[in-house]
């Protein structure tokens, strides 16, 4: 200071502030420019501890796009509407929406799936989940057999856990490595080589590979479901530290699943570049496996878009946080190039839509069928009946396949909700408008992949010598 006393962090403490990251920056402010006491006081105001923003008193208001058919309908949107009731008690909240397909996840207070919820200038991680980008992917193949491109998926598509083998990968387009390597958060190895490593995998869960016809022109298509992988999850991972930092400091009653990044703050600016970035890589992961069953079967493509359904869509200074929706507003999509898709299951089409914008869709529709129970329940529900058994009975007529070879019943048609029940309500509600369907041949996806996991085969084989071993000694 101008006085000739030196500033030190103890000064700064004795004034009544937290040790923070800050203090060194501030200390050599005000020891090179000699602040007076005055000045000195009036240049650490703005790093004063603000108070906490507390949660509102009542939600926001939201819209109710979904209706109960049956009982169990009714438990389900009971339990939606109690989560999305805390959600919008967040303070960052201005409108919110739930879907014909929203099903409850997680404790309460978690946006549901088929939940979007805008927020004012604030990214929330939470919001959007770790599968970051999840989305569809329709290519239109023209007059081919529907078999031939089924089988050229089938060896151009990768499922379950972990990666592509190294000699197996696909090229990975230096200009996506260059966006990678440009930003704070995916410039390290860690980040890049898992990049690489499952570019063209589609993952395990409700992801999937979907062969059939269009309704209305007969041309062979393929739709692929996925998101952005391991990338997106140790995306998902950095961002939720960083809205739970902003969380501590800025409002503590906020539950931790809801907390938020400024939009505006250096860390949210970063976020917001890299979620684009793995936006590219989703979209350049579907492409690679369109690209290589085109080439597998020597055919041109016709016609090619797709769309996310789990992302967040930004306008001026309101985010779109879509936790399983559909965006219909072109301002959404910078890279618009057709209509949408809403998959239901895998003996149902999948339909392409359009549709406006109005005030109960805040510019979504419904993004699949949804569940009206957990995995666990519908396993319960099939108990009397062989996996076999179940399989035959619901997807009779089709090539289904689980590419570990291992059926998930929970995958199969009735663990989701009615079709036509969405398609009705969808209508009802005005959730767009069906353009065409993709009339399902067949579909691949990943299967019971853990249950031949190597760790669990080792495992097995070693009961099972220890049982032997025992049996060996009793005898």
């Amino acid at each position: 200071m101008k006085n000739g006393i030196k500033v030190t962090g103890n000064t700064l403490i004795e004034l009544g502030f937290t040790s923070n990251k800050w203090f060194k920056e501030a200390i050599e402010y005000i020891n090179e420019n000699q602040l007076t006491e005055a000045e000195m006081l009036v240049y650490l105001e703005q790093y004063r501890t603000q108070p906490m923003i507390p949660l509102l008193q009542e939600p926001i208001p939201f819209k109710i796009n979904i209706r109960a058919e049956n009982e169990l309908e009714k438990e389900n949107i009971d339990s939606v509407i109690k989560t999305m009731n805390e959600v919008m008690k967040t303070p960052t909240v201005v409108a919110g929406s739930i879907m014909p397909d929203a099903c409850p996840t997680g404790a309460v207070g978690t946006i549901p799936v088929g939940g979007v919820v805008v927020t004012k200038n604030a990214i929330h991680p939470g919001f959007h989940s770790a599968d970051i980008c999840c989305s569809v992917m329709l290519t239109d193949f023209g007059r081919v057999d529907p078999q031939l491109i089924m089988d050229a998926a089938h060896a151009s598509t990768h499922f379950g856990g972990g990666g592509r083998d190294r000699n197996e990968q696909y090229r990975f387009p230096k200009e996506l490595l260059d966006k990678f390597q440009s930003n704070k958060i995916l410039n390290n190895d860690s980040f890049i080589q898992l990049a690489r490593k499952q570019l063209g995998t589609q993952g395990d869960g409700n992801h999937f590979l979907f062969v059939g016809t269009s309704k209305k022109t007969g041309n062979t298509m393929m739709v692929t479901h996925h998101g952005s992988r391991g990338v997106g999850a140790r995306l998902f991972t950095t961002g939720m530290k960083l809205a739970e930092k902003f969380r501590r400091e800025i409002s503590k009653e906020t539950l931790k699943q809801n907390a938020w990044i400024p939009a505006d703050s250096e860390e949210g600016e970063i976020y917001w570049d890299a979620l684009q970035v793995i936006r590219k890589w989703t979209k350049q992961n579907h492409v690679c496996i369109h690209d290589a069953t085109a080439e597998k079967v020597g055919v041109k493509v016709e016609n090619r878009f797709w769309n996310e359904h789990n992302f967040v869509f930004k306008d001026g200074d309101l985010f779109y946080h879509a936790k399983g929706a559909t965006p219909l507003n072109e301002k959404f999509m910078p890279d618009i190039t057709g209509p949408r898709l809403i998959p239901l299951n895998m003996a149902e089409p999948v339909l392409i839509v359009g549709g406006e914008t109005t005030e109960n869709n805040l510019g979504f529709a419904p993004h699949g069928a949804g569940r009206n129970m957990s995995r666990t329940a519908h396993k319960r529900s099939k108990e009397g009946k062989s996996i076999k058994e179940v399989f035959e009975e619901e997807t009779k007529g089709l090539d289904i396949r689980f590419y570990s070879n291992e059926i998930d019943i929970s995958e199969l048609p009735s663990a989701y909700k009615n079709a036509e029940s969405v398609r009705n309500q969808m209508d009802e509600f005005g959730l767009g408008n069906i353009i065409d369907e993709v009339i399902p041949f067949g579909s691949i996806m990943a299967g019971d992949w853990q249950k031949n996991a190597t760790w669990k085969v080792k495992r097995r084989k070693k009961m099972e010598a220890k049982q032997k071993k025992a049996e060996q000694l009793k005898n």
